[in-house]
């Protein structure tokens, strides 16, 4: 065993343990759930402005795409114009169409520069601002497009799509060298059939204009995106970024922008709302975290009182079983050393369940406290007093003679429990049964607690409010109910019982009216083995049941043969109770094809008392079915009138031990006398048990019974035997006649 100081310190590091491992796992919850608020509100930012960012990189497009248009809108216009067409048809169309070109550029065109040239490349007219440009003009802007007419072949020029969904005549591209960033649009001229620009082939205008620093805030401001801008370095957020493409198609600048970040303004309205939460959880930790350090500290008293009351009973302040174990190994192991006597004595108390179910639990525990203290003034100091049950106590006895001294203190307790005890103010008696085992019959703990615990069996079954010493015939008694036990339940599996029955005959002694079934059980080893000793055993151990209804079933077979005879098969209080009884009953009756009208089961007074309620319900049941019912032994319980009223019984049988020593004129002869008047009275069936003379047979004759059963006519016989009776006329004739 552990020292008190150890256990308090053990108990007090797992007190600690458990608070740190609580502390813990709540600040664990607590860091799981911020972060968990903190992902959310992230989160919830992060997509605020990830939407935000589409739209402004939409609006971005829509603002190119506007800018496109408006200017295809007006290269439209001026090619639509019909001037430059009209220019060709002068004598000079070249100077004509320069002129028609500065005068119509000033009206359609927001470029910077403008030219009119062929498929080829060649330039036939261009402005530069407000002044005149030429071939030399052109062939420089061709270095930021080399895919406009006549140059060296780049990158394509992006075909705007027709609104009127015809070919598309229009062509765009935006481009930075490393130094500028230049918008070139280009639109086919129409020529007219028969003129000179017919005859030069298909001529375009193109258009350029730098993107300028003005241009694109001017742009920000209308479109309402921040700071747009060309970027030489890739912004890192694809949603704020467009590629311009170099004269070689490779990508070294980005029309970039500021995106609005509406989630970070909420994030800063989230902020104070987290730190409000974080408070208050902070605040929930800390109450919890105080709370449980209180919880830790209670629980270390409690553990505390624990260890200390671990060893005793709480209600009669008693050692415990446990303590009662280490006290008697202890005193075994010194036992061995010293070689003196010692004796353990279990107690069980008599009618304390009565006690119990009458005035209540609290009654019950004032009588095991005030039972304790009458065992603690009877033994020597030494001695070991404790409760190792409900109402069982038990005394380890080191010091006197042995057995005298045991018998003494036997006496002693006997005496004392026997004195009435006041409980709840009324005076109570009880008793109680005790055994006794003697080291050394037994050197280890389980061996002499069985050996006690054998004698307290002895003095129950030897009727109670006595003192037993172990003696070697109850261990072979024990034997013998253990083979009992076995063999009992191998025999009821395999068929290995047999039936008798013993007549129940007329009141003349004519004729035989019933038969009841008796068990017998005849062993292979030890032969004949009287019910006595097997029902007992069955209903111990819970075999009564199946062998119930194994009788039940076999005797329904075999009286079937039997016409118009009735069967009685005695009902254990025990297989009555079972909640499966009447069903079990009546499928017996159901596979054996028995006329349940000639079956009567035979009940004691004890079955029908205990629960009145189930009892009347399940005889009903019986009854609805054609069973008959007889009150077994009648006289002998409580006989009570009220009884044979509720109850549908149909017989009551009068019991052996009113004949057995009957006068006619004795107060046995007036009982009987009086319950076959009261039978009769009632319209009940009157049957005498246990008629073993021809006087018993005449008086009871006199008196109305209607059936006799006893010696006189016949023990329990086989069932051929009861063939051989029921093929003779008058069965007993003889036998009345001699006696």
């Amino acid at each position: 065993m552990s020292s008190p100081s150890v256990g308090k310190l053990t108990n007090a590091d797992a007190s600690a343990r458990m608070l740190k491992s609580s502390v813990a796992t709540l600040g664990c919850a607590f860091v799981m759930v911020m972060a968990a608020a903190v992902a959310v509100v992230m989160a919830i930012t992060a997509d605020a402005n990830r939407l935000e960012a589409e739209r402004q990189r939409d609006r971005i497009d829509a603002a190119i795409e506007s800018q496109i248009r408006l200017r295809e809108l007006r290269f439209q216009s001026l090619a639509a114009a019909g001037d430059l067409q009209n220019s060709f048809n002068g004598a000079d169309p070249l100077t004509a169409l320069q002129t028609t070109l500065g005068r119509l550029g000033s009206r359609f065109l927001e470029f910077d520069g403008a030219y009119v040239v062929s498929a080829s490349g060649r330039v036939f007219a261009g402005i530069e601002g407000e002044g005149i440009s030429g071939q030399t003009g052109y062939d420089g802007l061709k270095h930021f497009s080399p895919s406009l007419p006549g140059g060296p072949g780049g990158p394509p020029l992006n075909r705007l799509p027709d609104t009127r969904g015809g070919p598309s005549m229009t062509s765009w591209s935006m481009t930075h060298d490393g130094f500028d960033t230049i918008s070139v649009m280009t639109i086919e001229v129409p020529a007219r059939p028969g003129s000179l620009a017919q005859l030069l082939g298909p001529l375009q205008i193109v258009g350029y204009r730098r993107v300028t620093s003005t241009m694109l805030n001017d742009l920000s401001q209308r479109y309402r995106v921040s700071d747009i801008r060309i970027a030489r370095d890739m912004p890192a957020d694809p949603l704020a970024r467009r590629a311009i493409p170099a004269p070689d198609g490779s990508v070294r600048a980005w029309l970039s922008w500021t995106p609005d970040r509406p989630g970070d303004a909420m994030l800063r309205q989230f902020v104070w709302a987290l730190a409000g939460v974080g408070v208050l959880f902070g605040g929930i930790f800390a109450f919890v975290v105080h709370r449980l350090r209180a919880a830790a500290h209670q629980i270390a008293i409690r553990e505390s009182q624990i260890q200390r009351l671990a060893g005793q009973d709480e209600l009669s302040l008693l050692p415990n079983r446990r303590t009662f174990d280490l006290r008697l190994d202890q005193e075994l192991a010194h036992l061995s050393r010293s070689g003196k006597g010692l004796a353990v004595m279990l107690i069980d108390l008599d009618r304390f369940k009565a006690v119990n179910d009458t005035y209540g639990h609290t009654a019950g525990d004032e009588l095991i406290r005030q039972v304790a203290q009458r065992l603690m003034r009877l033994v020597r100091s030494g001695d070991t007093v404790a409760r190792i049950g409900g109402d069982e106590f038990g005394i380890i006895q080191t010091h006197g003679n042995f057995p005298a001294g045991c018998a003494a203190l036997g006496e002693r307790i006997l005496e004392a429990l026997t004195e009435p005890f006041i409980i709840m103010g009324v005076a109570t008696t009880i008793g109680c049964s005790i055994g006794i085992a003697l080291a050394p019959d037994a050197t280890d703990r389980e061996a002499l607690l069985r050996l006690a615990d054998t004698a307290l069996y002895q003095s129950k079954n030897g009727g109670r409010n006595r003192y037993s010493f172990f003696e070697a015939q109850m261990n072979r008694t024990l034997a013998l109910k253990r083979m009992v036990e076995e063999d009992l339940r191998h025999a009821i599996e395999n068929d290995e019982l047999v039936l008798h029955y013993q007549p129940q005959v007329s009141i003349d002694g004519a004729t035989i009216v019933g038969v009841e079934a008796l068990v017998r059980w005849n062993h292979p080893e030890h032969g004949m083995v009287p019910p006595a000793e097997f029902i007992g055993i069955a209903e111990e151990r819970g075999l009564i049941v199946p062998l119930s209804e194994w009788v039940l079933r076999q005797a329904c077979k075999e009286a079937k043969r039997w016409d118009g005879i009735r069967l009685a098969v005695n009902v254990s209080p025990i297989q009555f109770r079972h909640k499966d009884f009447v069903a079990n009953v009546i499928r017996a009756l159901d596979e054996t094809g028995f006329d349940p009208a000639r079956l009567e089961l035979e009940l004691t007074e004890g079955v029908v008392v205990d629960d009145a309620d189930a009892a009347e319900a399940a005889m009903m049941d019986l009854r609805a079915h054609g069973v008959g019912l007889a009150l077994d032994d009648f006289g002998t319980g409580y006989s009570s009138l009220i009884y044979l009223r509720r109850f549908a019984f149909d017989k009551i049988k009068i019991d052996r031990s009113f004949l057995e020593y009957m006068e006619t004129t004795g107060e046995s002869a007036i009982l009987v006398h009086s319950i076959a008047h009261l039978g009769r009275a009632l319209g009940l069936r009157v049957c005498a048990e246990g008629v073993e003379t021809a006087e018993q047979h005449r008086f009871l004759q006199a008196i109305g019974c209607h059936e006799l059963q006893g010696f006189l006519f016949s023990k329990g016989v086989p069932a051929a035997e009861i063939d051989a009776l029921l093929a003779q006329e008058k069965p007993f004739a003889t036998t009345l006649a001699a006696a």
